[in-house]
């Protein structure tokens, strides 16, 4: 039971960290890039740019607030009790790399989830130049990786009955 806490506890604070680092962040992009030029990092390659993004990813349904905010109150909702249902599974360890891409999908909801409480939008700096990739922040950076991740984990790593276990309350 101390150990499940631990786990709980040590994710909390590093929620806490993630997503203060997404938030100074952004407030450094909008103290130094709002209504500036595009900050050059490395010429042709990475720039930092300032954009005020009301849609998801790739700007998908822009103008979707009300229905992001609830998204994302039902998806950080679930990883909780996802990751509470593996903090307290026998196979701790097995579970590990699923605990960190939790955390940084909760860490990567709760960054921009604030942004669409605080601005209405989600502030949006970095801009990957050779593909033409959207501009993006510190949270989606989060859960890109959380994703990709959760991805390479399932498909590789866990096989149906590590999960049924979980959910089956199997403790030992």
């Amino acid at each position: 039971m101390k150990k499940t806490i631990g786990k709980m506890f040590i994710a909390l604070i590093n929620i806490i960290v993630l997503v203060a680092i997404d938030q100074i962040t952004k407030i450094f992009a909008v103290a130094n890039l709002k209504d500036a030029d595009a900050f050059v990092l490395i010429d042709n390659v990475l720039e930092f740019y300032y954009l005020e993004n009301t849609g998801a990813a790739f700007s998908l349904l822009e103008g979707g607030r009300i229905f992001f905010l609830i998204i994302t109150v039902l998806i950080v909702g679930l990883c909780c009790f996802f990751y509470i249902k593996l903090a307290y599974s026998s196979a701790e360890y097995k579970f590990f790399g699923m605990r960190i891409a939790l955390v940084l999908l909760i860490s990567g909801a709760i960054g921009n989830f604030i942004d669409r409480i605080r601005h209405g939008y989600v502030v949006d700096f970095i801009y990957f130049k050779p593909i033409n990739f959207p501009v993006f922040n510190v949270a989606d950076i989060y859960v890109s990786l959380a994703a990709v991740l959760l991805c390479v984990l399932v498909i590789f790593v866990y096989k149906d009955a590590d999960f049924k276990e979980v959910f089956r309350g199997s403790n030992e």
